[in-house]
């Protein structure tokens, strides 16, 4: 498996001539996890489709968006002992570079975030071009990643419009319930808005059944809706209601690495295998 970090040095720092020799492409793909409903599994999501896509020899970077840290912390990486993290990065204190991590047990890259990034919010308020920080950060490390992921927040506020604007899809984790269907089209009508006012490259990438019990009518019925409506915007590929999953934060593990026999952690490798096809053959699906 490839990997992005070179034995000798701490973190991934790949060069744009290697790159090039490499024959991969010099501008990652940059995925927003988003979606404004709460516990919903984004932060599962990001963490396990981050290990799942190095799994497959992907080179990838998983920014933290949310104060709460859970991100960082389920890629094992101690939140409470990070000299720079995102929130630095966002304030110019620091750059990527300097401020990313290493995920060792699950190969990736981590831009951690702690309680300090909830100040982000004020401090950035009057500041110029405050919505693009994370898409000016990210530009200096294009060519070190396939895939750049962000783990946002569960509020339209700065950080997750960062991560909006810095994208060029969004991923929408979402349960099959009746609740998350009126919460996915406030989240559509956001990103409409989005594309329209502040990045024109912004589309949805696709929608992602997670937590899915098939022995409960109402989620059949609802993932059924889904797919009538939504059409080829869903993914194929249906993240299971799995106890491994849940169980792996607390070890400070994707559940694509704490059990990787798992049903919820094949679920998360078919996913990534899907994404990687459908992003080599497809284009990704208008907002």
């Amino acid at each position: 498996m490839h990997s992005p970090i070179a034995a000798t040095r701490p973190r991934s720092i790949v060069s744009r001539e290697t790159t090039a020799r490499s024959g991969r492409s010099c501008l990652a793909q940059i995925f927003c996890i988003a979606n404004q409903k709460g516990g919903v599994g984004k932060t599962t999501t990001s963490v396990n489709l981050a290990a799942a896509l190095a799994g497959v020899g992907q080179r990838v970077l998983l920014i933290d968006m949310d104060p709460q840290g859970n991100a960082t912390m389920g890629s094992g990486i101690d939140k409470h002992k990070l000299q720079s993290s995102v929130y630095q990065v966002l304030i110019g204190e620091s750059d990527i570079p300097d401020a990313r991590r290493r995920a060792e047990k699950s190969g990736y890259d981590v831009l951690g975030a702690n309680r300090e990034l909830a100040g982000a919010e004020v401090e950035l308020v009057d500041q110029s071009q405050r919505e693009r920080r994370l898409k000016a950060a990210l530009a200096t490390v294009d060519a070190d990643y396939d895939f750049v992921l962000i783990d946002s927040p569960p509020a339209l506020g700065l950080l997750t419009l960062n991560g909006l604007c810095a994208a060029h899809g969004v991923i929408v984790p979402m349960q099959c319930e009746y609740f998350a269907l009126e919460g996915l089209s406030d989240l559509v009508n956001t990103i409409k808005q989005v594309h329209a006012n502040l990045n024109r490259d912004l589309r949805i990438i696709g929608l992602l059944r997670v937590m899915f019990d098939p022995r409960i009518t109402l989620q059949q019925q609802v993932s059924d809706q889904i797919k009538s409506h939504f059409g080829d915007k869903v993914f194929n590929t249906v993240i299971p209601r799995n106890v491994r999953l849940a169980e792996a934060p607390s070890y400070g593990q994707p559940g694509v690495v704490f059990d990787p026999s798992s049903r919820g952690a094949r679920a998360f490798v078919d996913f990534a295998r899907e994404m990687v096809d459908r992003l080599g053959s497809a284009p990704v699906a208008a907002a």
